[in-house]
């Protein structure tokens, strides 16, 4: 019949009455912290990180609660998984109000900003000041009893 291949089922997004992005139709998707730097890996493996900084806003990847796996290995290679963990806190704000506190629960051998900014530049391979975005992750293993 003319016109019958152009019709679409009942239940395909576009006719849905939410439509196609309603966020009650959509899976969770999975997330995971990975790391790529062999020092993080023996940081993660002792127990010695506990927060994680990324620069830039994070908020719409990673929430409070979220329950997700902590890796680490090469980018686009094989992974290790070091245990999962809860996130219990995730802060958006910039490099310059981070505390010493979250500087060492994310990097163990640094104390200072202009340290901790050095240390993403080399990260990042760019330049990177005081006034730049960053998400702060805190999060806790989940042991297994």
């Amino acid at each position: 019949m003319p016109g019958r291949r152009d019709r679409r089922p009942p239940s395909s997004p576009a006719t849905r009455p939410e439509g196609p992005a309603d966020p009650r139709r959509r899976r969770s998707a999975l997330f995971a912290l990975m790391f790529y730097s062999p020092l993080v890996a023996d940081q993660l493996r002792h127990r010695r990180k506990t927060v994680t900084i990324r620069l830039g806003d994070k908020t719409g990847k990673y929430r409070k609660g979220m329950i997700i796996p902590v890796l680490v290995g090469q980018r686009f290679g094989p992974r290790e998984h070091i245990f999962d963990a809860v996130i219990d806190k995730v802060e958006v704000k910039p490099l310059a109000d981070l505390s010493p506190r979250e500087i060492q629960h994310d990097n163990s051998e640094l104390r200072h900003l202009d340290e901790f900014i050095e240390f993403l530049r080399r990260l990042y391979n760019r330049d990177i000041d005081e006034d730049d975005v960053a998400t702060v992750i805190h999060f806790s293993e989940i042991r297994r009893s």
